[in-house]
């Protein structure tokens, strides 16, 4: 008689923030999985919990307690079940969490992820395990292996983590630590392993990923570019992108390959927060708006129909309304296709956070009418694209019969009726129409 098969235990991640986290959460559930636990999208099913957290916004921490608290009865009806807090948060907070929040089993910091395995074992034997170090074994190598499962058309790889800027808004450098590169061979190694589960796009990750300085397999240090020029190569891989970057690491083989490599998609996102000289200069960028200005120069010579995303800090202490509309005439010198944009909001342990902040009411003001001159330039680039040939990577279903839905090449995304391609197909498409936030086509 054949012992029964114990069914499997259930992971469920819920992930705040960036990129980089959501591919954390991607190898925090294959680490996992080596322990015999598969994911759930339903926290009630689980018996497991991650949430990976974010600690760039304003009340982050506070955001997760009031989360906990909406956990708590799950952990009421199931002593059995273990949570544990990942990420920024777990990494700034470290022990004070087990003190706020009973209902937490352990706490993990974003470069210790690779122990999570014996810490849930620890949880499961009683204790609450807290690990908050920047050790300096490599994360990515230790990881256990799980099943390796087919995924979708995209992915993101992260080549670097990290930040030696220090912008005196940023919490980065703190719960992130100091600039470190993955090895080019690790990176190609993982690269061609989702391209045979199935990936055809890639975008690297990093906190200030155009200062990658791999070590190369020849033993030189590699720059991001030729990074680039060496994924390219891997047969099977169609779409290269990258973000983050930073303008004071925009190098010159990084513009030319902007122009060298097809693989290398027309799009680009570079922060510059602001467009007054004083502001970033009291925000420590080292850079000013005219260098900034004439790095696009630069980089639309080589590649003219690029599109650029930034990010925006309105109100950072000491703006006046002066700085808030040079930052304005820096949006409408650039023309952007897409931006994020937000209120300055201190975070503790920043230098900034010991600044007077501005009123609320102007920091709501100036925010309102950046927004408002973005989604213009966004709605006039997304209308200039109908009638246009793109090409479009399909991912999904859409809601509509005969409907799929991908990415076009500067990162639109393209809804394509009577589409008879499957995700994973690049196709060519006629942009027919501008919605709000995505274009519609049909295919050729």
């Amino acid at each position: 008689m054949t012992a029964p098969v114990s069914a499997p235990k259930k992971l469920f991640i819920k992930t705040y923030g960036c990129q980089m986290n959501v591919y954390d959460s991607e190898r925090m559930a294959e680490a996992m999985g080596a322990n015999g636990y598969v994911t759930t999208d339903r926290a009630e099913d689980a018996d497991m919990i991650l949430l990976n957290t974010c600690h760039i916004r304003e009340k982050a921490a506070e955001k997760v307690y009031s989360e906990l608290g909406r956990l708590r009865p799950l952990k009421d009806a199931n002593p059995e079940l273990k949570i544990g807090i990942a990420g920024c948060v777990a990494q700034a907070e470290g022990a004070e969490i087990l003190r706020r929040a009973p209902v937490v089993d352990l706490v993990v910091g974003p470069q210790t992820y690779h122990r999570l395995p014996e810490m849930e074992a620890a949880a499961r034997a009683g204790a609450r395990p807290v690990d908050t170090d920047f050790p300096e074994e490599d994360k990515f190598e230790r990881l256990p292996k799980g099943p390796r499962a087919s995924r979708g058309p995209t992915a993101f790889l992260t080549v670097q983590e990290g930040c030696d800027k220090f912008c005196a808004f940023c919490v980065v450098p703190y719960t992130r630590g100091a600039e470190v590169s993955r090895p080019v061979e690790r990176l190609l190694r993982e690269a061609r392993d989702l391209v045979e589960r199935g990936v055809r796009e890639l975008t690297l990750l990093g906190q200030n990923v155009n200062g990658y300085h791999g070590l190369g397999p020849d033993g030189a240090v590699w720059s991001l570019a030729r990074l680039v020029q060496e994924l390219a190569g891997i047969e099977g891989l169609w779409r290269i992108r990258y973000t983050t970057s930073h303008p004071n690491d925009m190098s010159d083989d990084l513009i030319a390959a902007h122009g060298e490599i097809d693989k290398l998609m027309p799009y680009l996102h570079l922060p510059v927060q602001s467009g007054s000289d004083k502001v970033l200069k009291a925000m420590n960028r080292k850079h000013r708006a005219e260098d900034y200005l004439r790095l696009i120069e630069r980089l639309r010579a080589v590649r003219p129909d690029l599109a650029l995303s930034g990010d925006f800090i309105v109100g950072f202490p000491g703006e006046t309304e002066a700085d808030f509309e040079e930052t304005l005439g820096l949006v409408r010198a650039v023309g952007y296709h897409s931006a994020f944009t937000f209120k300055y909001s201190a975070r503790p342990g920043t230098p900034a956070a010991e600044r007077p902040v501005l009123p609320d009411s102007v920091l709501d003001d100036r925010l309102h009418r950046l927004q408002a001159l973005i989604a213009g330039q966004q709605r006039a680039a997304q209308e200039a694209m109908v009638g246009r040939e793109v090409g479009v990577l399909i991912e999904k279903p859409g809601r509509m019969a005969g409907q799929m839905v991908g990415k076009s090449d500067h990162l639109h995304a393209v809804h394509v009726a009577d589409c008879e391609a499957k995700p994973g197909d690049l196709i060519r498409v006629r942009i027919t129409g501008s919605a709000a936030n995505s274009l519609a086509g049909r295919a050729l």
